[in-house]
C-alpha cells in the first residue's frame, strides 16, 4: 500500500464517518476506494464491513434507552438478523471474485435507487407502534442475509421493513435498526476474519477515519443540509455502478 492509496483511503474513511453521520451510504465511499487502490472486490466488501462497525457500535449505545425499552423484540430480530447476516457472509464467501465482480454493478445499482429511495421509506411517526409482525420477521431476515453478503443501503431497508411491519416513534424504529446493524456486521466481520478477506492494513487506516468523521459529522450536520450531502452519496453510487458495468 503506497502513500497516496494510504491517503486516499483515509479520506474515503473520513468521509464515510461523515455522511453516515448525517444521512448515511458510506459503504459507497469505502467499497469504491478499496476497489479502486486495486483490492479485489471480496476483500473490498468484506473490509468495508469493518470500517463501519465502530460507526454501528457507537450510534447502538446513544440509542440505549429506546433499545432497552424494546429488548423483548430487539431479541427476537437480533436472533433473526444473526441467522440471516451468518447466510449472506457465508453466501459471500461461497463466490470467487470473478463471479462476485458480475454482482457488484447490480449490487451497486440497487443499493443506489434504495439509498436515493430513502427519504420516501421512512416509517411514519404517526403510525401506531404495535408488535413487529410476522411479514416483519421475514423482511428483517432478507434484509439480514442482503447485509451479511453486501451492505450497501441495509440500514434504510431496515427502517423500511420496520416502519411498514412495526410502525411507532422513529427513533425507537432507528434505534432497532442500530442494534439489529451491529448484530449483522459483528457476525459478518467473524465470518470474513475467518475466511482470511479482509485487507487489515487497509481497515486499519480506515477505521480511525471513519471514527474521526463520525465526530465531525455531528458538526456538519448542523451545517450542511442532509439532501445535499444525499445528492452526493447517490451521485457517487451512480457513478460506481456506471464504472462497474463499463469495465465489467
Amino acid at each position: 500500500m503506497s502513500i497516496a492509496d494510504a491517503i486516499l483511503l483515509f479520506v474515503a474513511g473520513f468521509l464515510s464517518g461523515v455522511v453516515n453521520a448525517i444521512a448515511g451510504g458510506g459503504t459507497f465511499l469505502t467499497f469504491g476506494a478499496m476497489t479502486l487502490i486495486g483490492l479485489p472486490p471480496i476483500v473490498a466488501n468484506a473490509t468495508s464491513s469493518i470500517t463501519q462497525f465502530p460507526g454501528y457500535v457507537t450510534s447502538s449505545l446513544a440509542y440505549a434507552k429506546e433499545i432497552k425499552a424494546d429488548w423483548r423484540e430487539a431479541a427476537l430480530l437480533g436472533v433473526i438478523s444473526l441467522v440471516g447476516g451468518l447466510g449472506g457472509a457465508l453466501l459471500l464467501l461461497s463466490l470467487d471474485n470473478p463471479s462476485f465482480r458480475s454482482l457488484v454493478p447490480w449490487l451497486l445499482l440497487a443499493a443506489t435507487v434504495i439509498f436515493a429511495a430513502g427519504p420516501y421509506l421512512k416509517p411514519k411517526t404517526l403510525h401506531a407502534e404495535t408488535p413487529v409482525s410476522p411479514l416483519g420477521l421475514a423482511g428483517q431476515f432478507a434484509t439480514s442475509i442482503y447485509g451479511g453478503f453486501f451492505g450497501a443501503g441495509m440500514g434504510i431497508m431496515m427502517l423500511a421493513v420496520l416502519g411498514l411491519t412495526k410502525g411507532g416513534d422513529y427513533h425507537r424504529l432507528n434505534a432497532l435498526k442500530n442494534f439489529l446493524a451491529v448484530v449483522i456486521a459483528a457476525v459478518a466481520i467473524v465470518v470474513f476474519a475467518s475466511g482470511d478477506v479482509v485487507g487489515w492494513p487497509q481497515a486499519a487506516v480506515m477505521v480511525p477515519a471513519g471514527a474521526l468523521g463520525g465526530w465531525s459529522g455531528v458538526w456538519a450536520a448542523r451545517r450542511v443540509p442532509q439532501p445535499v450531502i444525499r445528492a452526493l452519496v447517490v451521485a457517487v453510487g451512480a457513478a460506481l455502478t456506471v464504472y462497474y458495468f463499463v469495465t465489467g
